[in-house]
């Protein structure tokens, strides 16, 4: 017999979850508890966690579960000046989900960090916001031609959004996956570090060179993976556009 799927208790949230990470290194300062939600509006075509597209492809829960079991971990993570971290999938997909668990997170005194593409970006109000101490901001591309070919969406939402958050003093941290041939024109990028650099809150551009470790999800669940044939990019390359950032003024790692 099937159990019966968890009910939100009075003041609880139901939403969807792909995962967790309880010792997460790169999504954040600090060691971090990592939340993957289910759901993504994106289709990118490096995308390496394809499984968490479609948010009722996750396990339902509820933000007070959640919240009790980040409590575990919560004086641990804060002595290893770490937090909290909501990634994807796309978090925005479930915005009362992760605004519950947000509250939560700083009610256990911890610091928060939203992984977003920011293409849903109107989906968070300033209450969600206020609650989140860091953006990690992923902008895949700066040309709407590029921009809609890598991920099937506008580029226009996540910009208004990296626009919203540099004016309410939001930090970020920049992150942009180096594809060859595809996300490494100069001029572009040319374009994005400029845009970068005059929102003021950017402290960090990281700078992710493309690999195809998510390879063979797309091929578990029958669909053609596009950059088989793309390489990473050389180390020459990525310098190169690190330096481009560097240029502006910016910290590139």
């Amino acid at each position: 017999m099937t159990p019966p799927l968890p009910q939100a208790r009075p003041g609880s949230v139901s939403g969807w979850v792909h995962s967790v990470e309880t010792g997460g290194t790169v999504d954040g300062p600090g060691i971090r508890y990592v939340l993957f939600m289910s759901g993504c509006p994106l289709r990118c075509l490096y995308c390496h966690n394809p499984d968490t597209q479609h948010m009722h492809d996750g396990t339902r829960t509820t933000s007070t579960e959640v919240l009790e079991d980040i409590a575990l971990y919560a004086e641990f993570l804060k002595r290893a000046h770490g937090g909290l971290t909501l990634s994807g999938g796309e978090p925005l997909v479930q915005p009362e989900f992760a605004a519950a668990i947000l509250r939560g997170a700083k009610a256990l005194g911890m610091h928060t960090a939203l992984d977003t593409s920011g293409f849903l970006g109107n989906h968070a109000d300033d209450h969600l916001l206020e609650d989140v101490d860091l953006v990690l901001l992923d902008i895949k591309a700066f040309s709407e031609k590029t921009y809609r070919h890598l991920t099937g969406v506008p580029l226009r939402p996540t910009l208004e959004f990296a626009e919203r958050l540099a004016g309410l003093n939001k930090r970020i941290w920049l992150r942009y996956v180096l594809v060859p041939n595809l996300t490494d024109d100069a001029a572009e990028i040319d374009g994005l570090a400029e845009f970068v650099a005059g929102l003021g809150v950017v402290d960090r551009v990281d700078v992710l060179p493309f690999h195809k470790m998510g390879e063979h999800k797309w091929k578990a669940l029958g669909r053609k993976y596009m950059l088989t044939d793309t390489e990473p990019p050389s180390h020459e390359l990525v310098e190169r556009v690190r330096g481009q950032f560097q240029a502006r003024g910016l910290r590139a790692d």
